[in-house]
């Protein structure tokens, strides 16, 4: 583990280098400046590792306080990197078309942190902002027609911890319930961290209202953080948690399945956890409806050999800010929104929350309010 700590800095330390070394001898600023860049590259290195291991630390606000710096550090150094390879390709292409000259480096070199810091800065408001509503329709061959309009306010992906706490949940809970929606879909990666760290934060869900209740799917994250435990506060809270499962639904004469499966990878830290979409319809009715909740897309395949209509899913958080959008195909069929995989539908939210640094760019975070259609 130290070994692989110490890989992890080293390697962090050399991207740091690469950024330094090909942007500040070129800026066409004062010396004193381009140490301050330096130094503030330095602080960058030991800031990020510090961050992502705070919760070592127990005493508190001091971890949050740190796990902020770290993690927007985390944030600026992201967007640094790219724009810097960007850069080295753009002015590769000028090299061999012949346009290269020292204006070009020069003012290029000032425009990757004045962009990183826009892009940083943006992406902090589109973060911490409350979630928009995002509606969806999804058209359901031979859906009965008093189940025309039924509507499911998903939430995803909130990621309670470090940085997000009661408040930013509680404005969350505020806009979910105002949607009056006929039931309450929570897909997961709802915390990270403890119970003992988070329950205070994570109160505000038992306000959750909705016609049917509300519904909660383990995410990846909750096993990172003693899934057993939040199972139970989860259940405390008044939320069903659906372990592949089902419950049936009577909507105005008719029914309606709703399913829950746990995470795609929870059998690696708890083998009687194993996700299944068939076991969560074993011993189902014959209804018109069959709704999926499952934290992560690549369920999809399974949950439509099991013949469920519609699968509710996250996880993948739209990419969140570059580069990452371009890493989640080569895990996930879907990044976002409404696929169709056979007779399957699938949403994929871009959540509702956000992991990591508190940055949002070009994937912004969303409640879904996820409405059945007749065909």
């Amino acid at each position: 583990m130290r070994l692989r700590t110490f890989t992890v800095v080293g390697l962090l330390a050399l991207l740091h280098i690469y950024i330094g070394a090909r942007l500040l001898p070129a800026m066409p600023v004062a010396i004193a400046f381009k140490a301050a860049g330096a130094a503030a590259l330095a602080a960058s290195v030991l800031l990020i590792p510090a961050g992502l291991l705070s919760h070592a630390i127990r005493r508190q606000p001091l971890a949050d306080r740190v796990a902020w710096a770290g993690l927007l550090a985390l944030g600026v150094f992201s967007s640094l990197l790219v724009l810097t390879l960007l850069r080295d390709l753009m002015l590769l292409g000028a090299v061999i078309v012949g346009g290269y000259g020292d204006v070009l480096a020069a003012r290029s070199a000032l425009a990757v942190p004045l962009l990183a810091a826009a892009v940083t800065l943006l992406g902090f408001i589109n973060a911490r902002r409350v979630a928009r509503v995002v509606d969806v329709e999804v058209p359901i061959d031979g859906l009965p027609q008093q189940l025309h309009g039924f509507t499911i306010a998903q939430i995803s992906d909130i990621h309670v911890g470090p940085t997000i706490k009661r408040g930013y949940l509680d404005r969350i809970v505020d806009r979910v319930n105002g949607l009056e929606a006929d039931l309450v879909a929570v897909t997961g990666d709802l915390v990270d961290g403890s119970v003992h760290q988070l329950a205070p934060h994570t109160a505000p869900l038992a306000r959750l209202k909705a016609r049917h209740g509300a519904y909660f799917v383990t995410g990846n994250h909750e096993y990172y953080s003693n899934a057993h435990d939040w199972i139970a506060e989860v259940s405390r809270l008044g939320l069903r948690v659906l372990m592949n499962e089902h419950v049936v639904l009577s909507h105005e004469g008719t029914s309606l399945l709703v399913a829950g499966v746990t995470d795609y990878t929870a059998h690696h830290f708890d083998p009687s956890h194993k996700s299944d979409p068939h076991a969560a319809l074993a011993g189902a009715p014959q209804v018109a409806v069959k709704v999926l909740l499952a934290h992560q897309p690549r369920s999809a395949p399974a949950a439509a050999d099991a013949g469920f209509d519609l699968q509710l899913s996250g996880h993948t958080h739209g990419g969140q800010f570059l580069p990452w959008n371009f890493f989640v195909p080569m895990q996930q069929p879907y990044i976002a929104g409404l696929n169709r995989l056979r007779q399957l539908w699938v949403y994929t939210s871009r959540g509702t929350g956000y992991w990591g640094p508190p940055k949002r760019f070009g994937a912004p975070s969303e409640i879904t309010r996820v409405r059945l259609v007749s065909a």
